[in-house]
């Protein structure tokens, strides 16, 4: 019979002893995928900055041009905590497009939903997700917005592998966030695009915009998707310019 304490002297030991502690930190579903290698933002306010000051900057206008979103798209917000994209892509794509808010944040989610009633929003619908897996249908988006939220994606491969059906053909992922330490509420570039290119993206477009206060960048799905054991996890930069071996 084992000791009670055998597994915490395990993990304490395990680069001398050579046994691995389980990833009991992290979801079933995500254990056939590789760990990020970087720290997580912890979940912060759904709000990145008040909604007037956004558009006063005109933050949701700059970002919906530089994606060429249309009348008539379908468009995915994931992460869209209290709906400031959600509503201005609504107004968009107009009554012939449709909108899928979508969050881990259950309490965001009841204050969006009663926001899209208030404002009678039919072209927009509602849905939780989970930490791995933004639970989208298959070949249903032209875009897939991910504004100032990638940075708390625990899981990255996980999340962008499952992500990546749900574009149609020709279809693309936005990305919005800050050139800043995924601790700090933010994500170099460099590692952005790595994770997405393990996962079978192409970089489009990159833009340094102040009117979004961070970085723009945009994807599209080349080639075939990789099976999760295939995915190689990148290496975090270091301060120095060079990769962090973990």
């Amino acid at each position: 019979m084992k000791h009670p304490y055998a597994f915490l002297l395990c993990a304490a030991v395990a680069s001398l002893a050579g046994c691995e502690p389980a990833d009991v930190d992290r979801p079933v579903s995500s254990l056939d995928f590789p760990r990020a290698y970087r720290p997580v933002s912890e979940m912060g306010s759904n709000a990145f900055s008040t909604e007037q000051i956004r558009d006063d900057r005109r933050e949701a206008v700059t970002v919906m041009d530089k994606a060429n979103i249309t009348r008539g798209m379908t468009v995915a917000d994931i992460g869209a905590g209290e709906g400031y994209y959600t509503v201005r892509l609504a107004a968009r794509v107009g009554d012939s497009g449709r909108v899928l808010a979508q969050d881990i944040d259950e309490g965001a989610l009841r204050r969006l939903g009663d926001r899209v009633e208030r404002e009678r929003l039919d072209n927009v619908s509602i849905k939780l997700g989970a930490e791995d897996d933004p639970g989208l249908p298959a070949n249903s988006f032209d875009r897939i917005f991910m504004v100032h939220m990638y940075h708390e994606v625990s899981e990255p491969y996980a999340f962008i592998w499952r992500m990546r059906p749900a574009l149609r053909q020709g279809g693309q992922v936005v990305v919005v966030d800050v050139d800043k330490p995924t601790s700090q509420h933010g994500i170099d570039p460099q590692l952005l695009f790595c994770e997405f290119e393990r996962v079978g993206f192409r970089l489009v477009d990159f833009d340094l915009k102040p009117e979004i206060a961070g970085y723009y960048a945009q994807f599209e799905a080349v080639g075939e998707r990789p099976e999760p054991h295939e995915i190689e996890p990148c290496m975090q930069p270091g301060k120095d310019g060079t990769d962090l071996v973990p």
